[in-house]
């Protein structure tokens, strides 16, 4: 299985949406709750299209995919959101419980990554993605739902305005040190016109 370390450049799966946005980049800015919204809606297809796929390549490429957003997803709403939760509503159930399904999921992304070939190929890897999938669809219920997390953050004098910008910068830096697969702009909304990297041409004639 190849691993989804989000340092190495081909950990995120090419989908062929478009240019790439560097780190330097920037797209449409987002609250908080539109921006970790957004992330589940994008897993959540990427979980669909591995579902319903006959292709094993396609399937591991997938799996990579759907692990390192999941990473990335889960770093930020630890390091920025879960601890500004925490300090503006004080529902240390809440946080609590959500830090601990993160690290069931955790649990399973890393029996993912260390998958060889065949094991992948037995049908292992079929089984822990649905159960990754299982977990990630309990977890975004809990925090979606009335009363759950973003309910209560949205209820609270949380900045989200702040607080999105905090994330999207962070996940920038998160995924790839050079670059972010184009689908980045699916998981936090479109509008904004991302930076496009082009190749540095040097026009002086040689000598």
């Amino acid at each position: 299985m190849v691993n989804s370390n989000t340092g190495q450049s081909n950990a995120g799966r090419s989908t062929g949406r478009g240019a790439k946005v560097v780190s330097s980049g920037s797209t449409a800015s987002l609250d908080a709750i539109e921006l970790l919204k957004g992330d589940h809606r994008q897993v959540e297809g990427w979980f669909a299209e591995f579902e319903s796929s006959d292709d094993p390549m396609e399937k591991q490429e997938l799996a990579v995919t759907i692990c390192q957003a999941l990473t990335v997803h889960a770093d930020i709403e630890e390091e920025i959101f879960y601890p500004a939760f925490l300090a503006a509503v004080g529902d240390e159930d809440l946080y609590e419980e959500a830090i601990d399904e993160h690290d069931e999921a955790k649990d399973v992304i890393e029996a993912i990554e260390m998958l060889d070939d065949d094991e992948a190929a037995g049908g292992r890897l079929d089984a822990l993605v649905l159960q990754l999938s299982a977990l990630i669809r309990h977890h975004v219920q809990e925090e979606e739902q009335p009363a759950g997390m973003f309910d209560k953050a949205q209820k609270s004098d949380m900045d989200l305005e702040e607080i999105g910008a905090q994330l999207e910068q962070r996940k920038l830096e998160l995924m790839s040190d050079e670059e972010t697969d184009a689908g980045y702009d699916e998981a936090v909304g479109t509008g904004a016109s991302p930076e496009i990297e082009e190749d540095d041409e040097d026009d002086t004639p040689a000598r």
